[in-house]
């Protein structure tokens, strides 16, 4: 009953934030899963739909937060290995630049964890080195050999893919 009495409102206010209609359905559906597992936390004292409309608005700003770090890392990992990003992209330039992408993002998978974590951290989370240090209870001075072990790795990956 409440999910039909709030589905429509949640799911404007989503689209109005990310304006994007499948963005807003999964912010949606994550705001009412968010919900229901916090339910025991809601005071009768506040309105109801003043209490799911913060849900929506922080699962919204979630999202765009999120999405805004994946274009960071992306940007992030072809100014590393330089791949090359042009303004106006001829439709044969735009299959060339996702291939690109695929190959770095296959290649990230492909690390092992130790170095794919610190890089996703470091580039994706744009964390410090110290914070990292402190999340993984390790010392800084491995983080930054993990790094560059990571990103030697990844260049290694995509020259071999290019038999260079």
């Amino acid at each position: 009953m409440l999910v039909r009495q709030y589905e429509t409102g949640v799911f404007r206010l989503a689209l109005s934030i990310v304006g994007d209609q499948a963005e807003a359905n999964e912010i949606t559906q994550e705001t009412f899963i968010s919900a229901l597992r916090s339910l025991s936390s809601y005071q009768e004292k506040r309105s109801f739909k003043a209490w799911l409309y913060t849900i929506a608005l922080n699962q919204s700003r979630s999202h765009l937060r999120k999405g805004k770090a994946l274009e960071r890392l992306k940007t992030t990992l072809n100014s590393l290995f330089r791949v090359e990003t042009q303004k106006q992209v001829l439709p044969e330039e735009s299959i060339i630049q996702n291939d690109r992408e695929a190959e770095i993002w296959k290649a990230l998978n492909h690390l092992d964890e130790p170095f794919r974590i610190v890089v996703i951290l470091r580039y994706f989370h744009e964390l410090s080195i110290a914070e990292i240090s402190e999340i993984l209870s390790v010392n800084e001075g491995t983080i930054h050999s993990r790094l560059h072990t990571a990103r030697a790795l990844l260049r290694s990956a995509l020259n071999h893919l290019h038999g260079e």
